[in-house]
């Protein structure tokens, strides 16, 4: 398929090949559908296991269940799972699936658009054109880095990198390294590359939580206990999925509760950081839970190190050599890394497809009906959606439910005739009222400032349940809620 030629006509269009689009690949193959295409920007699948490379990139939900139920895998190095092991985990299951021939690498989608002539939608790519009777976008939200708009950014003579566009050919040894950002990534990067830096400056915006990690090497005998048993493995999922099930009564009915680990976060904290100013500048001042809870032992006692400055002060310009904050305050460094997180409710996708009447999915996205289908986009599957987002589980699950639904969808418009199908605008407008009641009653809505919120102050990110309700939500299509033909 060149630029210039004639779109390629395929019933199924997946937009990416991490987990969410490998996930509805194998599904569609599952409910004997053949007649789809993977549109994947890169030139390998993983999504956000593809792209985030930098140093001490792992998991913060345990192996077991962070890993498809059809597909588990009884060979876990280690309890969470790293980077590196979950990119070569979804390259498994593209090929144990015998998914290369449907894989379109290079294909990064520039619009999508609903013909309502043709009852099709017709998607633009970087190498032509495809025309799809369904649309099934598996993007994700943390796909799109997020940077600072800081005057000067052209005139520092040194490296800027975001962590989630690592330079493989950089070393730390010996540099002096801005890190801006104490986000999940940050907390990862800094112990990873400590040792090896002449000093490091971190520049914090928000002191996060951060917790003591339990993750350990998966011991040899247990592997061959789960090859010989796969059972006992699946067990030992559920055991994880109930243990950490239990944490949303904490995040979404009584945020009360996590006042308690709150004491296991000081007592974490000031057992490695003993300036004392250093602990305020580590103290967050909201709720435990408002922000994401960050799991690392190394993160306190590498910042903690002579090597090591903690900058509370806002970043407001770039100069050949440093960076300057508000207090007229210098900071001479030879690279930048800014781990400053990804465009998540306002991600650019959003803004490149577009329904019924031209009006694109940034427009409509807080009309979202179950993170998964919107009022005015016909045919249209979004996986990781609107108000899908958890704070206390793995999104595989939210993932897996999502597809139920989408392939029992599929089952039931193909009954009718394949006529284009919509979800009421009613039933999403109820759905979405019942949730933006919910979520101010949820610890995210004790009042810190974070990435789940949108410009508005909404919340679009987050469940505010448990994923056993979710599951039960979409467990199965209900035709009522939809117009279909």
């Amino acid at each position: 398929m060149t630029a210039d030629s004639a779109p390629e006509h395929v019933k199924f269009a997946i937009i990416g090949s991490g987990f969410s689009g490998l996930g509805a690949a194998i599904r569609l193959q599952q409910a004997g559908h053949r007649d789809f295409i993977i549109l994947e920007r890169a030139d390998d699948v993983g999504g956000t296991w593809r792209d985030n490379v930098y140093p001490g990139c792992r998991c913060d939900v345990q192996s077991n269940l962070y890993s498809y139920s059809f597909a588990l895998k009884p060979d876990w190095s280690e309890s969470y799972p790293s980077q590196p092991e979950l990119w070569e985990y979804l390259q498994q299951i593209a090929a144990r699936h015998g998914l290369a021939r449907y894989l379109r690498f290079g294909h990064e989608v520039t619009a999508a658009w609903w013909d309502e002539q043709a009852d099709r939608w017709l998607i633009s790519t970087t190498k032509g054109q495809v025309s799809a009777r369904y649309l099934i976008a598996g993007v994700g939200s943390l796909v799109e880095p997020s940077r600072p708009d800081i005057p000067g950014t052209e005139t520092f003579a040194g490296t800027i990198m975001h962590s989630a566009r690592w330079d493989r050919d950089w070393r730390p040894d010996g540099r002096r390294v801005a890190v801006v950002g104490t986000g999940a990534s940050a907390i990862q990067i800094v112990p990873s590359i400590q040792p090896a830096v002449e000093h490091m400056t971190v520049f914090q915006r928000t002191a996060p939580f951060v917790v003591p990690h339990n993750n350990h090497p998966v011991k040899e005998r247990t592997k061959v206990l789960y090859r010989a048993l796969p059972s006992v493995q699946r067990a030992n999922r559920v055991a994880v999925y109930w243990m950490r099930e239990l944490l949303a009564i904490g995040f979404v009915q009584n945020p009360k509760i996590l006042k308690r680990a709150e004491v296991v976060w000081r007592r974490h904290m000031e057992g490695a950081v003993t300036d004392e100013a250093m602990r305020t500048q580590l103290t967050p001042t909201y709720d435990l839970g408002c922000k994401r809870v960050l799991p690392s032992n190394d993160f306190y006692p590498a910042i903690a190190r002579p090597n090591v400055s903690l900058v509370t002060e806002k970043i407001i310009e770039f100069r050949a050599d440093g960076l300057v904050t508000a207090d007229g305050s210098e900071y001479k460094v030879d690279t930048v890394i800014l781990a400053t997180g990804f465009h998540v409710t306002d991600n650019p996708m959003l803004g490149k497809v577009a329904g019924r009447g031209g009006r694109t999915l940034a427009e409509a996205f807080g009309q979202t009906y179950l993170g998964t289908v919107v009022p005015g986009f016909p045919n249209y599957f979004q996986l990781t959606g609107a108000n899908t987002g958890l704070g206390h589980s793995s999104m595989l699950l939210m993932i897996e439910s999502q597809l139920n639904l989408i392939v029992d969808a599929i089952e039931q418009i193909e009954a009718a005739g394949a006529g284009p199908c919509e979800v009421r605008p009613g039933v999403a407008a109820a759905y979405n009222t019942t949730l933006q009641r919910k979520l101010p009653k949820t610890v995210w809505g004790s009042g810190c400032s974070s990435w789940y919120l949108d410009s508005q102050g909404r919340n679009l990110t987050l469940w505010p349940g448990f994923t056993f309700s979710f599951r039960r939500r979409t467990r199965r299509f209900d035709p009522a809620d939809f117009t279909i033909g």
